[in-house]
Parts: C-alpha cells; structure tokens; sequence
C-alpha cells in the first residue's frame, strides 16, 4: 500500500448514514486537507483491508490510517480531534476512560447503526468540490 503511505486516510462504512455523515462533519472541520477518504467497500478499501489482515466484510469500525499507523474503533475518533486544531483536541480528556469501555460502546453504537440511522443502496458520492479528497472515485 505504497500509495498510502504519508497520508492519513480515513476507510469507512460508504453505505452507512451515520459513518457518511461522519465524513462530511470531518470535511467540513479539516480546513488543512489531513484527511483523504475511502469507503471500506471500495477496491482501495477491499485492498488495504486483505493487506492489513482486516476480513473483507468486516464494516464495523472507521480505519484511521495515519502514516504506516492503524487505529480502529474509538481511537479514530480521538485521534482525528488530535489533529484537527481548533477546541478539538480537549477530546483527547477521552483517553483517560479505558479503551475496553470507550470500545464496548463503539461496538454498541456500530452493531445498531443501521437500525437508527438507515444505510443507502450505494456508496455516496462525494460533491464535486471534495472528490480530491476521496481516494476510490
């Protein structure tokens, strides 16, 4: 995965109302461009998934690639409001409640996503003023 490697990319459920909408709250804070973008079912998504020992229907989590580094689970979350600047940083207080709760109610959250937040045929399709930023269209 060669082509990923200075980049920080953020893989993620592209049928998933709420992971989508994640991105585009993402988008719209990262003013710096530090984050690209792909969904999880695309073929960069499939590739880097088999590459990192991910199994391929394994939708449950947002990846964070950040330069040769793979979080999962609720470390994206925090990692990326590390790095966005601004008041998001003070999330990192998160870090203090152990991964093994802060992860149980990703977990929560991820298994129902569907159920209260919906899911779309296909993957969105970025606007065009975005689509630099997603690396599978």
């Amino acid at each position: 995965m060669e082509q990923l490697e200075n980049k920080s990319v953020l893989f993620f459920d592209g049928v998933c109302n709420l992971c989508n909408g994640f991105i585009q709250f993402l988008i719209t804070r990262d003013k710096k461009g530090i984050f690209s973008y792909a969904s999880l079912q695309s073929d960069l998504g499939q590739a880097f998934m088999k590459d990192q020992g991910f199994a391929p229907d394994e939708l449950n989590t947002v990846i964070l690639y950040d330069k040769g580094k793979i979080y999962t689970h609720s470390d994206v979350a925090l990692r990326v409001a590390q790095q966005l600047g601004g008041l998001w940083p003070l999330f990192s207080v998160f870090y203090i409640i152990p991964k093994g709760l802060r992860d149980a109610i990703y977990n929560w959250v991820a298994r129902n996503r569907y159920r209260w937040f919906g899911k779309k045929e296909q993957c969105m399709l970025p606007r065009p003023e975005w689509r630099t930023r997603f690396l599978d269209t």
